[in-house]
């Protein structure tokens, strides 16, 4: 009996992933695997490429997980600078272009995961493709960088974007000895959370010497008469550029996918089963940054591209392709960055998210510390929490500050994914010593304010 044939498109977290998985469950004897990545990296953390940009990482090779060369020990037939430009989901097979020889040929596949990450937003504007302008979503992106720094004619660096890759990038040319301008759309910086915890991160930037320019929207950039790079202009000002980093945020890459006829979400990405099978699909799955997830707050599907999901999801995948079980229930929408030495952290809904879904709602915001205040090095940080109106049940939780403050956001997630109110919260058994936390932990001490906060609501409709 012939072996089963698994074909996988994309060769980073979810589909070698994936692929490892399958192969530890089923032998080469009884699966052939075959995995097509476009590039030259497999395996690799593409949210370490702005701390290699800054220095604090050699790079790359400190962020590659897995070359290559030891998935191909693995017996998986992984096929690198060969690209997929076709899905035949009838005839079971793919159409693959090897990106060196010209040459194309169809693959055929028993099963079939589809791991084609993001794609970074890059707007129609005229400049957008000239030299010196870069985006950061592959290792190959952020060795061009890098060599674009060492040959900018001046130390000026304008960060289209201000989200968390624009935020990440402008403490990476701050600390590389550039003069930086970020360039927001929106009226805060972190637009994942909502414009008064945003007004804090706008502030430390402002702290840290990068100009942070809100309300800004990119018209054109401009060139000089080699082609490179001079400013960026938006609709009130020009800005002097020696190198553009944009950080305008990504998109699911799956034009393979419509093109295929396969079932896209709202958000454009691919809709799976809790089991990550491709809806509709029997032999299809995908996972990572091409597809949506259910966000357990909101009840609705939703784009969370992070290296954590994929991940999880290639782990699954390959447990079912190979014969196992696994699930995904969903997500909370965690998330973790910095700029310098500012931590900012969320979880679940902001206040727009819910009047999205029509949720009722109260917030609470408090500050405090990370340490006990009189213990050396206590610093500052805001916790804003909110909380279905009436019932209490906890909606979500934003966290800015120094030193400790982050991870603090994963009591916080746990606590979202149990369904539980803020009055629960405020009885979780937390560890406490000065060194690592006031008496009442900040999250805590936001549960009872909020607590507070919903018995105000229910006095307000007796």
């Amino acid at each position: 009996m012939a072996a089963e044939r698994l074909v996988v498109v994309g060769g980073d977290a979810a589909g070698m992933s994936a692929a490892s998985q399958a192969r530890r469950l089923k032998g080469p004897e009884a699966m052939s695997i075959v995995a097509f990545e476009r590039g030259d990296f497999t395996s690799y953390s593409a949210c370490g490429i702005p701390y290699w940009v800054s220095g604090d990482v050699d790079g790359p090779d400190d962020l590659i997980a897995r070359t290559p060369e030891e998935h191909r020990a693995r017996s998986i037939d992984l096929r690198t600078r060969t690209e997929v430009t076709e899905i035949d989901v009838a005839g079971h097979r793919v159409r693959a272009l090897d990106r060196d020889s010209g040459e194309t040929y169809w693959t055929g596949y028993d099963k079939l995961v589809i791991a084609t990450g993001a794609r970074p937003v890059r707007p129609d504007l005229p400049g957008i493709d000239a030299p010196g302008v870069h985006g950061v979503q592959t290792l190959g992106d952020g060795q061009a960088l890098l060599e674009s720094l060492d040959r900018a004619p001046g130390r000026r660096a304008v960060v289209v974007g201000a989200g968390y890759i624009g935020v990440e990038m402008a403490e990476a040319m701050l600390k590389r000895g550039f003069e930086v301008t970020v360039l927001n759309r929106g009226a805060q910086p972190m637009a994942t959370l909502d414009p008064d915890m945003g007004q804090l991160v706008h502030e430390a930037m402002d702290g840290l010497g990068i100009t942070t320019v809100n309300g800004a929207s990119v018209t054109r950039i401009d060139t000089g008469e080699d082609g490179r790079v001079t400013a960026v202009a938006t609709e009130q000002e020009t800005y002097p550029a020696d190198v553009v980093v944009l950080g305008i945020g990504v998109e699911p890459e799956t034009s393979l996918a419509r093109e295929a006829g396969l079932p896209l979400g709202p958000h454009g990405g691919l809709l799976t089963d809790l089991s990550m099978r491709v809806v509709g699909q029997d032999d299809v799955w995908a996972g990572g940054d091409c597809v949506e997830v259910l966000d357990l707050v909101a009840g609705r599907t939703r784009h969370i591209a992070l290296g954590t999901h994929a991940n999880k999801h290639g782990q699954i995948i390959g447990a079912n392709v190979g014969g196992g079980y696994g699930t995904f229930p969903g997500v909370v929408g965690t998330a973790v960055s910095k700029v310098c030495d500012l931590e900012i952290a969320r979880t679940g809904l902001r206040e727009k998210d819910a009047r999205a879904v029509g949720l009722r709602y109260v917030t609470a915001t408090i500050e405090s510390t990370g340490r006990a205040g009189y213990y050396p090095g206590a610093e500052p940080m805001t916790v804003k929490m909110l909380a279905e109106y009436r019932t209490g049940r906890l909606l979500g939780v934003q966290i800015v500050g120094r030193e400790g403050a982050a991870k603090r956001v994963d009591v916080a997630a746990v606590a979202l994914t149990a369904s539980m109110t803020v009055e629960a919260m405020t009885a979780l058994d937390l560890g406490y010593a000065p060194p690592f936390s006031p008496v009442w932990d900040p999250v805590l001490v936001a549960a009872r304010k909020a607590v507070s906060a919903v018995r105000a609501s229910l006095r307000d409709d007796a």
